[in-house]
């Protein structure tokens, strides 16, 4: 059974930011990222429990791939994936989703 694959307004953001960020030094390297990161994405359509679980979540239905440095976060229901993130590995997660020591 195939998924639907579809980005949040989130996933959708951090990954253009992302990109435009990189493009400013290097667009041919944004534009091969952003390839990839949609590669990934439309592979989650047969295979989305693939991906380890995230630590900051505490569903079990949200998972993650690795796209060179970058985490490609998601979210698995019924029939579809949802994708949330997509952020540097480096990036403290917990404090980008408001859940870090204030």
């Amino acid at each position: 059974m195939a998924y639907e694959i579809e980005w949040a307004e989130s996933g959708v953001t951090s990954l253009v930011d992302t990109i435009e960020y990189i493009a400013r030094d290097s667009p041919s390297y944004a534009a091969a990222l952003a390839i990839r990161a949609d590669r990934a994405a439309m592979s989650l359509a047969e295979f989305p429990d693939r991906g380890r679980r995230v630590s900051e979540f505490g569903d079990p239905a949200v998972r993650e791939i690795m796209v060179d440095s970058y985490r490609l976060i998601y979210q698995v229901r019924m029939t579809k994936v949802t994708l949330l993130a997509f952020v540097h590995k480096a990036r403290d997660l917990s404090i980008l989703l408001g859940n870090g020591s204030q």
